[in-house]
């Protein structure tokens, strides 16, 4: 059995993975707060988390992943400053503040990040947890917290006592007396917390939240939940107390996640995760990419830019998860041409027949097990391509079989249906350029790209291709 190696946020090393049941995988992964709609920095989190899902199937993995939909609860502070995200979305799209108008808010959004998914051919969780639908198990939770004494109440919340919890900031690496919650203009504290860092597990309908719409009774009185104990939560409701893997951003780290493992040991009395994994962040112009920084690039507006958004994926291969990757559109264009390239040979190549690729298999494993490096794995895929002694047919194979990991769709690709007449004129211009008449080899050249098609130069010939916008 291959061993898998992963980098383990917790303890800051790669180390091989152990999984808690014999060949199976429970994970889960931070799904969006649905009050816009997603950017290609927060899809690059979710390809990442895709790689590692799909190569956790390929080594024969059973996976079972969840992955939450948050809908009340984050304020636009991480660390609960501020107004909520869903409700400030509603005065943004000028739609009445009811509880039906956050639903369809919330609708929209989600409908919007799933078809964003769908394109980028990320594989669907086993289930989406909208955290509206959760509250009863988010209120158990935080009463076992009270009852194991990490809680207090104030007038306006309950929260959770970081001081109580001697391993807080075991995750981000900083201490307690380090950290530094921002201040934010118009933000009213509360001046009955113990601690900056505390974290609200429970609003209360008073204060800065008193208008808040959706809110439900409590033991604590009616209010609505913290972000940060929905994920708690219904991570354990579906993956039990102690589970495998829990991904999401590199931004993460510092609250939501530490805040995630504090609520998730103060409940329970001991670890359930076993791994915490992060990816980095994509940048444009070397500047994190952010709602609030105003450079914020959807997948539509890939789209309209005639862009595949399977290029982007392409283009997450070329850097490790781990690794900042810088967004350009002369980048994304590289890797468009790039993949369509590989398209291209694979289309042109004869039906899929078995045979020896295993050298390329095992280095393809070695990589995706290696903490998931898939740039490496792409050069095998690449040098595959290029071995001229490899059968064509065998090549196929290898590469839809490699593709259950990349997803870059090569199952769904149909061979390129070329006129006779673009293959005619290929022919005769194959025929000038082996008798040294240029002119006319790049007439017949002129002709063939003129009809939709180029031609490409090869050891054995020439490769004919639908010509594409890049």
């Amino acid at each position: 059995m291959n061993k898998i190696y992963l980098y383990n946020t917790l303890t800051r090393q790669k180390e091989e993975f152990k999984p808690i049941k014999p060949k199976k995988l429970s994970l889960y992964t931070c799904g969006p707060t649905v009050y816009n709609y997603a950017h290609i920095g927060n899809l690059r989190t979710y390809i990442f988390e895709d790689f590692l899902k799909r190569t956790f199937l390929y080594l024969g993995y059973k996976v079972k992943q969840i992955e939450n939909i948050t809908d009340v609860g984050h304020l636009v502070s991480d660390a609960d400053s501020g107004e909520d995200k869903m409700m400030k979305a509603l005065e943004r799209e000028n739609l009445k503040p009811a509880v039906s108008s956050l639903m369809k808010l919330a609708d929209k959004y989600t409908k919007a990040f799933i078809a964003d998914t769908k394109a980028l051919n990320i594989l669907q969780p086993d289930k989406y947890t909208p955290a509206t639908k959760y509250i009863k198990e988010m209120i158990a939770l935080i009463k076992k917290i009270e009852e194991n004494g990490y809680a207090y109440q104030t007038d306006l919340a309950v929260y959770f006592d970081v001081n109580k919890f001697k391993d807080y900031g075991l995750l981000s690496g900083q201490k307690l007396e380090d950290k530094i919650i921002a201040a934010r203009d118009g933000v009213v504290e509360d001046p009955d917390k113990k601690h900056p860092a505390d974290f609200a597990l429970w609003f209360k309908l008073a204060g800065v939240n008193k208008n808040h719409i959706m809110h439900w009774p409590s033991p604590w009185g009616e209010g609505f939940p913290g972000w940060h104990i929905e994920c708690s939560a219904m991570s354990i409701k579906y993956l039990s107390d102690h589970f495998d893997i829990h991904c999401g951003g590199i931004d993460h780290i510092p609250v939501h996640h530490t805040n995630e493992l504090a609520q998730n040991r103060a409940g329970t009395g001991h670890q359930v995760v076993n791994v915490w994994s992060h990816g980095e962040f994509l940048t444009v112009d070397s500047n994190r990419m952010g709602k609030s920084a105003g450079n914020f690039i959807t997948l539509q507006t890939l789209l309209d830019k005639d862009f595949n958004p399977l290029a982007y994926r392409y283009l997450a291969l070329q850097t490790h998860y781990r690794q900042k990757l810088n967004f350009s559109w002369d980048s994304l264009t590289a890797a468009q041409n790039a993949l369509y390239n590989l398209y291209d040979l694979f289309a042109s190549w004869k039906k899929p027949i078995s045979g020896d690729y295993n050298r390329y298999r095992q280095e393809f494993i070695k990589a995706i097990s290696d903490d998931l490096n898939m740039p490496k794995a792409l050069a095998v895929v690449w040098n595959l391509v290029k071995d001229q002694a490899l059968d064509s047919g065998v090549k196929k194979k290898a590469l839809l079989d490699f593709d259950q990991v990349l997803g870059l769709g090569l199952n769904k690709l149909k061979k390129i249906k070329i006129p006779i007449k673009i293959k005619k004129l290929a022919e005769n211009r194959l025929d000038a350029k082996n008798k040294k008449d240029w002119p006319l080899a790049d007439k017949l050249r002129n002709e063939i790209e003129s009809a939709g098609y180029l031609v490409e130069d090869t050891a054995d010939g020439y490769l004919l291709k639908n010509k594409r916008k890049s």
